[in-house]
């Protein structure tokens, strides 16, 4: 991939992303009820005297009455912040809740950040130990070396919780699978191989321990420092480098190198030349990991060495060395278990299981996203992020090794059931978005913002072009445009392509396109003349007709319906379609469907058995097995009413076509999601609740969706406009600039519209 396509944002967009809506990117939740005195008296005075006496008599059963056993601090002291160096613990605070965010985000680990003010490997370990009672966890962060060294060594042999830095054992566990795959892939094995390690801080050191654990000899691994060739009585060695050196009478990385089978670089931007690569053995294996730029690109290594394969720290080159592949899952697993530590033993299972993961089928989702090529193969030797099945692989290799080294203080007892239930954990909508974001990069889209001057608007869609989508298309006053751009930090605005209705130059072609389409509805060609210059959707519904981009955006300054009279005037519905909208409502096990939100008041039997088949595609096409329910006022007869024929016909419509889904009705809310009433009804279709939802009527339809995004727990993604001739989303006037954006890639995508 290009330079072009790595994710870039300007100062003022990270800003305002990290202090939009509510300052930061954490917020603590009850998850019980409050809404009571008598939920209070459980949840404190007097009723929490009961579970405090059980854990002073059993601390062990802390695990079963707090969150402890699901809780993992996430911990710096600031002083090796990305590659940005000592900035000090407050600064990291940022760093430390995104990394919060990803165990919830990848393994529903929950997180809290604590960064601490001191440099005093000491006074580290002695506030970290006394927090024991309070975490299942310990994730140490951006902590320097020699120092990380001593104070996790100094933790572990303290604390009876695990206990990793993961910039030494996450980024080691990660680069191990990678390792594992290529020698697989190079006829090598691990005991045979020759390694030169570039580097020798926190990371390095860690994937040097790993890999001889793993089985690479002593003698076969060189550690090289930015003074050269770590060897036995070479002065300024501290004692956690000295444990790597070697007899050797090379002394610079360019004579380490020669005939070595494999080259581990977690040093800094062109540390190796092409000279050097040259040099190595047949078919080596480079793993150029400092970040953000590699010791030597893949290009690079390609034009010398074509036979090379070649991993980096970077998501636009093929094998991305990713902790995220690592961390959440390897928590996940000790933490379900009970664990006491995370051992050598769990950290080789981790990466043994990841290895393996790459080598089996990619699913076909993850396969979309990242590429057709995305099979096991010289550039496919580590999983991609976003596949799913890590939270069920990773996790259960890890508890089992935990079990089996004897750091488990709890056994489980059926690992198919325990990796169905973490399966369950994660709502599978929040994968597949991803995907389809990746889906959209590598597929870029011209998409057409037709409120141009709307400040909502254009972060999107400077976070669309900066974050590789695709270009947008502007429509407004050129000035205007530009003036708000300038306001928003943007370097460059006049590299945009902005399309101005009373100057472009597409609108004779316009005015003659739709006079043809509406001169027979009542209007004038003054008219269309008129509207095209003035009004913005009309404008950009033409641009899109005229193929000028490729999708359209738009809703922020007018209600839907308006918005949606102003593009049916230029655009058809789809053929044999019906035009609908859906709102998705994605919770944090669970994604419902409701649909029609938006458009048809009152639809028959043949328009709601459409509305539920497109509506269950588009479910299946974001990751769910569609279970769609009819639903009504009455469940399956009771209480009768006129307004159930309808519902009844739809549901034999669907009989007839077999549409290859489970689908019931009619049915009230709480008999399609509840278990515990459908189990009152052992004839009803549906295996499970329901997670497609088709509403009787507009009515009831808008009201349950606007109900449910102010007040329910879930995060509202729509409407989403299905139906018509060409890609076209309309927003909430509400929307905020993510909203907008993923309005703009679902319809890139084609999963809608």
């Amino acid at each position: 991939m290009s330079e072009k396509s790595r994710v870039q944002f300007t100062e003022r967009e990270a800003l305002f992303y990290h202090q939009t809506i509510r300052p930061g990117k954490i917020e603590i939740i009850a998850s019980k009820p409050m809404a009571t005195q008598r939920d209070l008296s459980l949840a404190y005075s007097p009723g929490v005297a009961v579970p405090v006496q059980a854990i002073a008599d059993d601390p062990q059963t802390a695990y079963d009455y707090t969150a402890k056993g699901n809780l993992v601090a996430v911990i710096s002291n600031g002083t090796a912040i990305l590659g940005m160096g000592n900035l000090g613990a407050l600064a990291s605070k940022p760093v430390m809740e995104g990394k919060a965010v990803l165990f919830k985000r990848f393994a529903d680990v929950d997180s809290i950040d604590i960064e601490l003010n001191s440099e005093d490997p000491e006074a580290l370990i002695e506030a970290i130990a006394m927090m024991e009672p309070s975490f299942g966890g310990i994730n140490l962060e951006d902590i320097k070396a020699p120092e990380c060294f001593l104070i996790e060594q100094a933790l572990r042999e303290r604390m009876n919780i695990p206990v990793m830095h993961d910039d030494q054992h996450g980024t080691a566990i990660i680069a191990a699978a990678g390792l594992i795959n290529a020698c697989h892939l190079t006829g090598r094995k691990l005991d045979e191989i020759k390694v030169v390690v570039n580097g020798a801080g926190a990371s390095a050191l860690a994937c040097t321990s790993l890999i001889k654990s793993m089985g690479v000899r002593h003698e076969n691994v060189l550690v090289c420092d930015t003074r050269g060739v770590i060897y036995p009585g070479r002065e300024r060695v501290d004692q956690f480098k000295s444990a790597h050196a070697v007899m050797t009478d090379k002394r610079t990385l360019a004579e380490a190198i020669v005939g070595a089978d494999v080259f581990l670089g977690l040093s800094a931007k062109g540390a190796v030349t092409q000279d050097m690569i040259k040099t190595m053995a047949d078919q080596p294996i480079i793993f150029a990991m400092a970040n953000p730029d590699p010791e030597i690109t893949p290009p690079e290594v390609k034009a010398v060495r074509p036979d090379a394969i070649v991993a980096t720290g970077r998501s636009d080159y093929p094998n991305q060395v990713n902790n995220v592949l690592g961390f959440p899952f390897i928590f996940r697993g000790a933490l379900d278990v009970h664990a006491t530590a995370i051992n050598e033993e769990m950290k080789i299972a981790a990466a043994h299981a990841i290895a393996e993961l790459a080598r089996e089928q990619v699913p076909e989702e993850v396969a979309a996203a990242y590429g057709e090529t995305q099979q096991f193969g010289l550039e496919y030797i580590i999983p991609a992020p976003f596949d799913p099945r890590l939270m069920e692989v990773v996790p259960s290799a890890v508890a089992k090794a935990a079990m089996e080294s004897g750091v488990a203080r709890r056994d489980i007892a059926d690992f198919d059931a325990y990796r169905q239930e973490l399966k369950g954990r994660l709502n599978p909508t929040t994968s597949v978005l991803s995907q389809v974001y990746a889906q959209v990069k590598a597929n870029p889209k011209r998409m057409i913002f037709a409120e141009g001057e709307n400040e909502v608007v254009l972060r999107a869609a400077i976070q669309y072009r900066e974050f590789g989508y695709g270009e947008p298309i502007l429509v407004g006053r050129t000035q205007h445009v530009l003036d708000k751009m300038a306001e928003l930090g943007v370097a460059d605005p006049e590299s945009y392509q902005i399309e101005n209705s009373m100057v472009s130059q597409h609108v004779a072609p316009m005015v003659e396109m739709l006079y043809e389409r509406l001169k027979r509805r009542g209007f004038l060609q003054r008219d269309v003349q008129r509207m095209v210059n003035t009004d913005r959707n009309i404008f950009s519904a033409c641009l899109l007709k005229l193929g000028i981009g490729d999708a359209m955006i738009t809703g922020m300054t007018r209600p839907f319906a308006q918005s949606m009279k102003d593009v049916r005037r230029v655009l058809d519905t789809a053929e044999d379609k019906l035009p609908f909208g859906i709102h998705m409502m994605v919770g944090k096990n669970q994604t419902l469907f409701l649909a029609d939100t938006t458009i048809n008041e009152r639809p028959n039997a043949e328009e709601l058995a459409v509305i539920a088949k497109e509506t269950a595609a588009v479910a299946r096409r974001l990751g769910h097995e569609p279970r769609v329910a009819f639903l009504s006022y009455s469940t399956f007869g009771n209480p009768a009413g006129r307004w159930l024929d309808t519902i009844r016909d739809a549901v034999h419509i669907l009989d007839q076509e077999q549409p290859g889904f489970e689908y019931d009705g009619d049915m009230a809310p709480d008999a399609a999601l509840n278990p515990k009433i459908m189990a009152l009804y052992p004839f009803c279709r549906l295996t499970a609740p329901a997670n497609v939802l088709i509403m009787p009527g507009l009515q009831s339809a808008n009201i349950s969706a606007k109900l449910l995004r102010e007040i329910g727990g879930t995060t509202a993604v729509g409407p989403m406009l299905l139906g018509m001739e060409l890609p076209v989303q309309i927003v909430p006037m509400t929307a905020i600039a993510p909203d907008v954006l993923t309005s703009a890639v679902l319809a890139a995508a084609g999963i809608v519209g």
